[in-house]
């Protein structure tokens, strides 16, 4: 039978080179690259032994390997797979496929959630009160409040000033704002390791930075030493915004771009 080679096939293995491309990112994004590098190499093997060789014995051993390396790769990359499943739910075209079956919140109520918001940035901006603020968005973050301390309250300027003011047990944590709600306070976040970020910015960016590169949460912090306030979403950041800015910014981000 004569060797076919169409367009379906073509198709097939672009679909394979983007999905080893943003393995390969993720692995880069989290540090496991050599891991990604080394699962490569062993499957190259595999391949190479099972089905250019055809040697049994070798080959049934590196099966083996292969069926239960699959489960035991999905326990070590637990992480990574869980942002590429935030990153692929939270991409643009899903996100407008989604809302014709999810009806989306009135523009009313979201200013009740940034203008209080967006108040208390400022006031704490101008004091340099550090501050950080996660707002949740379609992927939940239980596993976030349950490090902090559980409020459930309505949200309001004076109450996120208290919170973060200096004497407070609760300042050095981060804010998690759910459902148009104060949820939690003093809440620990998974720190980014990425080497890019500027040495002026401390541990609330590296932190805000890694919840938004982990999830599809919007960060807000306020910088104790400069009083700059910055916004970080989908792992990069807008640095030194205004009150207009994070006004826009927050209410383009929120109504479900």
């Amino acid at each position: 039978m004569p060797f076919e080679f169409g367009i379906k096939d073509i198709i097939d293995i672009f679909l394979v080179a983007l999905m080893l491309y943003y393995v390969y990112r993720l692995m880069k994004e989290s540090r496991s690259l050599n891991i990604f590098s080394g699962i490569m190499v062993f499957i190259v093997i595999w391949l190479f032994v099972s089905k250019i060789l055809s040697m049994r014995l070798l080959g049934s051993i590196l099966d083996k390997l292969v069926s239960v390396g699959v489960l035991a790769l999905i326990i070590l990359f637990q992480e990574e797979i869980r942002k590429f499943l935030y990153s692929l739910g939270g991409h643009g075209r899903i996100k407008r496929l989604t809302r014709y079956f999810i009806p989306a919140d009135k523009n009313e109520e979201d200013k009740e959630t940034i203008l209080p918001l967006v108040m208390a940035c400022m006031n704490m901006a101008r004091g340099k009160v550090g501050a950080l603020i996660v707002i949740e968005r379609g992927a939940p973050l239980n596993d976030i409040a349950d490090t902090g301390e559980r409020i459930d309250a309505r949200i309001s300027q004076r109450l996120i000033e208290n919170i973060f003011f200096k004497n407070s047990p609760l300042h050095d944590g981060a804010m998690l704002i759910s459902k148009k709600r104060v949820k939690a306070a003093g809440c620990i976040l998974p720190v980014s390791h990425n080497k890019d970020i500027p040495k002026s910015l401390g541990l609330r960016h590296r932190s805000a930075l890694g919840i938004s590169q982990s999830s599809d949460a919007i960060a807000i912090v306020v910088s104790e030493e400069t009083g700059n306030i910055s916004v970080a979403i989908k792992g990069e950041f807008k640095l030194r915004l205004s009150a207009e800015e994070l006004e826009r910014v927050l209410a383009y981000e929120m109504s479900g771009h």
